[in-house]
C-alpha cells in the first residue's frame, strides 16, 4: 500500500552509505522529505549531493541503507518506489529537431495513461503554451529547463528532483524556474527535492534545507529559522537611535553592542532587546525602531561547513 511515512514523510532515506573502495562517500545518511515542500541540498564542493541523488533515482547502488518513497524500497521494489518520481540529474535532454509539444508527446508514449490533456496541463502549469509549438532548438536554457520540468512531471509523480537546476540561467531564469517549482508544490502537492550552489537562490526557493560535509549530514533546517534567537547568544538586533555615539557609550560594551550603519547592533536574546531599549530610553536618548537581525543562509552555511566552499 502507498502511504506516508508515520512522520508524515514521504521520502526517507534510511542510514544510507556509499562506499568506493575504502573510500566513504556518503557515511550513514537519514533524512526525511515532507510533503508539498521545496526541500535544498547543500554542501561543499565533493560532499555527496550528485551521489546521493543518483542513490535515490536507481543510478547508482548504495552500499548500505534505504531509500523508501510512498512506502515503497529503491533496493527492493525498484519499479514500485520509482514511478512515484520524477527526475532531471544534470541537464534535460530533448530532440532539439523537434517542438516542444512533440518532446512531450514522444515521452508520454512511454509511460501508459499519459492524455493529450495532461499534457497541455503541464505545459500550461510551466508557462511554455506560447511557444510549446516551436522547435526545441529555439528555445533558451530556461526554456529547456522548463520543459525538462514538464517531461519529469507529465506521470504526475509525488517525489521531483533536480540536481544543480539554475546551473548557466541567468536571473530571469533563475526566477522563473524558483517561481515555478513554489508553484508545483503547492498546486500539484509535490516535493521538489532540489540541490544548488547559490545560497541566496536557495533561500528564497526552499521552505527547508539540509546540509552534508564529507558525505555526513550535519544540519537541517527552516529557512529562516535563526540560531537561539531566545537565548542569551544567538541573534543580533539593530537598533535605529537618534545618537548612535551616545548609544554605544551608555551602553559601553554591553550584549556585544557596536556601532551599525545609522545605528548599533547588540547581541543576544529578546530579553536583551528589551532591556538595551529600556536602558537607551533612561538615558535619554530615541529609539526609532528595534529589528531582529537573521542570519542570510550564506552565514549559517559557512559557520557550519567551516568556511567551505560550495560547489
Amino acid at each position: 500500500m502507498e502511504k506516508l511515512a508515520p512522520n508524515g514523510s514521504i521520502v526517507q532515506l534510511k542510514n544510507v552509505t556509499k562506499r568506493i573502495g575504502r573510500r566513504t562517500i556518503i557515511d550513514d545518511l537519514s533524512l526525511d522529505l515532507p510533503e508539498a515542500q521545496v526541500f535544498g541540498f547543500l554542501g561543499p564542493n565533493g560532499s555527496g549531493k550528485t551521489t546521493t541523488i543518483r542513490m535515490m533515482v536507481g543510478l547508482m547502488a548504495m552500499t548500505e541503507g534505504d531509500v523508501i518513497i510512498r512506502g515503497h524500497s529503491v533496493r527492493d521494489e525498484f519499479e514500485k518506489a520509482i514511478r512515484h518520481v520524477g527526475a532531471i540529474v544534470e541537464n534535460p535532454e530533448m530532440y532539439k529537431y523537434l517542438s516542444g509539444y512533440d518532446n512531450l508527446l514522444m515521452f508520454s508514449r512511454m509511460i501508459p495513461g499519459i492524455t493529450r490533456q495532461r499534457i497541455d496541463e503541464v505545459v500550461e502549469l510551466v508557462g511554455l503554451k506560447g511557444r510549446i509549438h516551436d522547435k526545441v532548438r529555439t528555445y533558451s536554457l530556461g526554456m529547456r529547463q522548463r520543459l525538462g520540468v514538464a517531461q519529469a512531471i507529465m506521470h504526475k509523480p509525488t517525489l521531483l528532483i533536480l540536481d544543480e537546476p539554475t546551473n548557466g540561467l541567468d536571473p530571469a531564469g533563475i526566477r522563473e524556474l524558483r517561481d515555478y517549482l513554489r508553484k508545483l508544490a503547492k498546486e500539484e502537492g509535490i516535493t521538489v527535492f532540489v540541490s544548488s550552489h547559490l545560497l541566496s537562490e536557495m533561500e528564497l526557493m526552499c521552505d527547508r534545507v539540509a546540509i552534508i560535509q564529507a558525505g555526513k549530514l550535519i544540519d537541517v533546517r527552516d529557512i529562516g529559522q535563526t540560531a537561539d534567537a531566545d537565548g542569551a547568544g544567538g541573534a543580533a538586533f539593530f537598533f535605529d537611535v537618534d545618537k548612535p555615539e551616545d548609544a554605544l557609550a551608555l551602553l559601553a560594551g554591553a550584549h556585544g553592542a557596536q556601532a551599525a550603519e545609522g545605528g548599533l547592533a547588540i547581541v543576544g536574546g529578546r530579553e536583551a532587546a528589551a532591556d538595551v531599549n529600556a536602558l537607551l530610553v533612561r538615558g535619554g536618548l530615541r529609539v526609532y525602531g528595534i529589528r531582529m537581525q537573521n542570519k542570510s543562509l550564506e552565514d549559517q552555511f559557512l559557520e557550519m561547513t567551516g568556511g567551505e566552499r560550495i560547489v
